[in-house]
């Protein structure tokens, strides 16, 4: 990870098919595109792999939650259940939709926990969006055990998590939707991209018409086509869908590599009785693109982030003081600070996120430390970066 790293002719001949044609819009120009449809080749090869029976390949991971929001019906003043361990833009989606994030604790998985999610359901509750973080599973078979008991839509974000599958079945569908992205430092690339997924075809049809300003993308006119209901532009380009494509041809070699590379590392550290690993449910799944660890508390954790960086092992996250991925710091949403008022925050039930308390979250990951697995690693370099680590972590 990322797939950046291994950018080569395929990528340059998929992008080459697209600028020979000067047809770089998803859409329409059937005689001038020389029958190349990048996105929607993706999109049929991706439904494979998966698989899932739709796939709507979009602008980014961000646009994906939003469509698989819009799709399944949720907006204004409906409540959607979310981890605080995410990307922020898992929580953005759920306001700017017009419905309110209610964050439930994470486990050991660093993922939603199971456990949890009945004390924070309501009568306004509607979604559950677990998060498959830095590359793993959640418990997400009990997840889907849990919004079945409680009649809640599941909508899972596996925007880090391609190629990640739990006792064989893909994350990204084990919900009524899935969502993924393909930005810079994803598995796979598309520049800025991302996809929702689903086996509901009426919620696919949703999405492609909600993704495209309403247009219905029946025939073979696009002036002609129909507008059931009013969208957005979430609309990829074909040059964005040609540099997926070929990265997604590469995702098995690009999984084999990672697995590799982790489990070395994971091997290497293993003996550190300071070290304990994240819990993934189904390891064989794992995607890989993190190894993550706890240690004994914050104060170990902090002091190892810095002694690492200094040793020279790079690609490690202390994700507890992190800007962007965990709700501590997000202090622009606990003041709710927008470019213009969100319609959310005149709800007579909208929450104080300042005085949101997740302290067994809290305790997870302030012991926790992510470091990112790259697929340009010689043998050698796993080999020294496993001696660094160990002589920094033996001390805790």
């Amino acid at each position: 990870m990322p797939g950046f790293e291994v950018f080569g002719d395929e990528e340059r001949k998929e992008v080459q098919d697209v600028l020979k044609t000067g047809v770089l819009f998803r859409y329409g120009f059937d005689g001038a595109r020389n029958d190349h449809w990048k996105a929607r080749t993706f999109e049929a090869e991706l439904s494979r792999y998966l698989p899932v029976a739709h796939c709507h390949l979009c602008s980014s991971g961000t646009a994906a939650v939003s469509l698989a929001l819009a799709a399944c019906g949720i907006g204004a003043g409906d409540e959607v259940i979310v981890p605080p361990f995410t990307f922020i833009a898992t929580v953005e989606g759920v306001l700017m939709a017009g419905a309110i994030p209610v964050f439930a604790d994470i486990d050991r998985t660093l993922c939603l926990s199971p456990d949890g999610i009945a004390e924070h359901v309501t009568p306004r509750t509607r979604a559950v969006m677990p998060v498959h973080m830095c590359g793993s599973m959640a418990r997400i078979d009990e997840l889907a055990a849990v919004c079945r008991e409680h009649r809640l839509t599941l909508i899972e974000d596996a925007c880090q998590a391609l190629g990640a599958t739990l006792h064989g079945k893909a994350v990204g569908t084990f919900g009524r939707m899935g969502c993924f992205s393909f930005d810079p430092v994803k598995t796979i690339t598309c520049g800025e991209g991302g996809a929702v997924v689903t086996d509901d075809p009426e919620l696919y049809r949703i999405a492609d018409s909600v993704a495209d300003h309403g247009h219905d993308h029946l025939g073979n006119d696009r002036g002609l086509e129909g507008h059931p209901i009013l969208g957005t532009n979430y609309r990829i380009s074909e040059l964005n869908a040609a540099v997926g494509l070929a990265q997604l041809r590469k995702l098995d070699r690009i999984l084999e590599v990672q697995r590799r590379n982790k489990d070395s590392i994971r091997g290497g550290l293993s003996h550190l009785s300071g070290v304990e690993f994240r819990e993934i449910p189904d390891p064989t799944g794992d995607s890989a693109t993190f190894l993550s660890f706890f240690l004994p508390d914050r104060d170990c954790a902090r002091k190892a982030i810095t002694d690492l960086t200094a040793a020279g092992v790079d690609g490690c996250f202390y994700w507890y003081d992190n800007n962007w991925h965990y709700l501590k710091q997000w202090h622009h949403l606990k003041d709710m600070r927008t470019a213009a008022e969100l319609p959310v925050a005149r709800y007579d039930h909208f929450p104080d996120y300042g005085a949101v308390t997740l302290p067994e979250s809290d305790g997870i990951m302030e012991r926790t430390i992510s470091m990112q697995i790259k697929l340009s690693w010689t043998e050698t370099e796993v080999s020294e970066r496993i001696d660094r680590m160990a002589r920094v972590l033996k001390q805790f």
